[in-house]
């Protein structure tokens, strides 16, 4: 009998090391404004403790859980998460933040049922398309119903608003579509009928308009719609090479909002330079390639589907919160994976990666027609 391969320890030790190197980001750039507002300079750090702890709970869970069991709760996961996200646009049930219904209210923290529709979408879609592999290229099968599932989600989305979260669905949707073999006229219509009300969201919205507008140039309205991506960008800037020191920034002290949650990355640029922001890169960089590796190596068609969609959805996360916190991208409110605070974010996350190990230590051996792939090392 073949021996069970071990648990990916580089891709085990690279996200723990993200979730330590978050938790103390975290308190950096949340001590001097948690103790002025709150008279705790520990209250985000102290809570981001309790998120780490329920994360790694959650990787446990999916790890022992095993990836192959979602065959079968696939569905039901979806529908669950539909539920959740009625249940945050019903008034006494949601809880509405800045203008936005995203959250649940659950004890001492509140859940967002979104960044759970975020795995569960990526788990249906490689149920399905698992299920559908012989027909992945029919329209009415392999096509239809996964655009229809997907528009029920934006929509639900959409009302919250979550532009955010419903790009990034869209995205995964058409990786997942393509990797499975969908016909690429199929995608190339689709994605060329969605540019038109892509372009209605974004023009029919006034704050999604200013923020588009700060990103094409955000020095003309300097401190308006463009403040805090120009002081994003002065934060990540003053950092230089080696940064100011860790601990030492100054854009955190109550110029830089949310320096703790969606642009922290500014603050490693302006702590730790263009080294620390980098090495932080190389790390996300080697996640995602064990999230490949386990995706190539993956021993049944399920595996290489839930893999890759699971890698895309956390390296293209990381990708688009860099990209918005350095303005080469406009600002979407994606957290940056194991690193921002926030409960819903980590929790689901480290769920992602507890599969990805499980389907790493279950890798076919080599040259096994399970894999069908060369074997990476």
């Amino acid at each position: 009998m073949t021996e069970r391969p071990a648990m990916d320890s580089v891709l085990l030790f690279g996200v723990l090391g993200l979730v330590g190197f978050g938790l103390v980001m975290v308190y950096s750039a949340s001590a001097v404004y948690a103790g002025a507002e709150l008279g705790d300079p520990l209250f985000y750090a102290r809570r981001q403790l309790l998120h780490v702890g329920l994360g790694l709970a959650a990787l446990w869970l999916g790890w022992r859980f095993g990836y192959r069991r979602l065959v079968r709760w696939g569905y039901p996961l979806l529908m669950l998460t539909v539920l959740l996200l009625v249940a945050v646009l019903i008034p006494g049930l949601g809880t509405r933040v800045g203008g936005s219904s995203r959250w649940l209210r659950l004890g001492l923290m509140n859940f967002q049922p979104a960044e759970l529709a975020k795995v569960a979408f990526v788990v249906y879609l490689a149920c399905s398309l698992t299920r559908k592999k012989e027909q992945i290229q029919a329209f009415s099968v392999g096509f239809l119903p996964h655009m229809l599932v997907s528009g029920l989600l934006l929509v639900l989305l959409l009302l919250q608003p979550d532009f955010g979260t419903a790009a990034t669905l869209t995205i995964l949707l058409f990786f997942l579509l393509f990797v499975a073999g969908t016909r690429l006229s199929y995608l190339a219509v689709s994605a060329l009928a969605a540019l038109p009300m892509a372009y209605m969201l974004v023009t029919g919205s006034d704050y999604r308009m200013r923020r588009l507008l700060a990103f094409m140039d955000p020095w003309a309205d300097r401190y308006n719609v463009g403040y805090q991506i120009t002081e994003s960008l002065m934060s990540f800037g003053s950092g230089g090479v080696a940064g100011v020191g860790l601990g030492e920034g100054k854009h955190k002290l109550f110029f830089l909002p949310a320096a703790h949650t969606d642009f922290i990355f500014s603050q490693v640029g302006e702590e730790l330079g263009f080294v620390g922001a980098t090495a932080l890169v190389a790390v996300f960089g080697v996640v995602v390639w064990r999230g490949v590796r386990a995706a190539w190596r993956a021993p049944d068609l399920f595996g290489t589907y839930l893999a890759f969609g699971l890698t895309a959805l956390i390296g293209m996360q990381a990708l688009v919160n860099m990209g918005v916190v350095t303005g080469l991208l406009p600002t979407k409110g994606l957290t940056l994976p194991f690193v921002s605070y926030g409960g819903s974010s980590m929790i689901c996350m480290m769920l992602a990666v507890g599969l990805l190990l499980d389907i790493s230590a279950s890798t076919a051996p080599e040259g096994a027609e399970a894999g069908a792939k060369v074997t990476w090392p």
